[in-house]
């Protein structure tokens, strides 16, 4: 896995897509996808955040946080723009944020006031992924079926089915 610094430096091309269709709106928007307790998947709206080389979600009290806080599996979807069909896509893991400095920046970045409950997640990359769609000029053709003009896969060298590996994330959220 890796941190949103990491993946941009092995893929700055993919990085400036997903950026530019998480930020499409401004703010940072799309739906983040989690796994409850009982092992099925939970879908949540979200404003992820990129600052100080992570990619970031501030989390309320709420069962998406819970879900976070205990499996840590997540697929972040990107909102859909209103004229194309583009999307992008993240998978991989969580882990909080306890460390005070990063902690600020990121409220300082987002206007995050101390006085909520929030809990600050950093969400490291197995897998990224764009599909662009070229915008039919006459209008009439649906957006479906036209051809992908972009198509661009990402995937971590650490991207394996390691259980240790994803236990020693969780654990430490370390990814020296």
């Amino acid at each position: 896995m890796a941190t949103w610094s990491r993946f941009v430096e092995a893929d700055p091309l993919l990085a400036t897509e997903l950026r530019a269709l998480i930020q499409q709106y401004g703010p940072g928007l799309g739906y983040l996808a989690t796994v409850r307790p009982d092992g099925g998947p939970r879908l949540h709206p979200v404003s992820p955040v990129i600052a100080d080389g992570g990619l970031f979600c501030l989390i309320l009290d709420s069962p998406k946080r819970r879900d976070l806080a205990g499996d840590g599996r997540y697929a972040l979807h990107t909102f859909p723009a209103e004229s194309t069909d583009d999307e992008g896509y993240l998978t991989g893991r969580t882990c909080r944020v306890t460390e005070a400095n990063r902690l600020a920046l990121v409220a300082r970045a987002t206007r995050a006031t101390p006085a909520v409950d929030w809990w600050l997640f950093e969400l490291f990359i197995e897998v990224a992924m764009v599909i662009r769609r070229r915008v039919p000029a006459d209008g009439d053709t649906p957006i479906p079926a036209v051809e992908p003009t972009m198509r661009r896969i990402w995937r971590s060298a650490s991207t394996r089915p390691d259980t240790q590996a994803a236990t020693h994330v969780r654990e430490t959220c370390d990814l020296g």
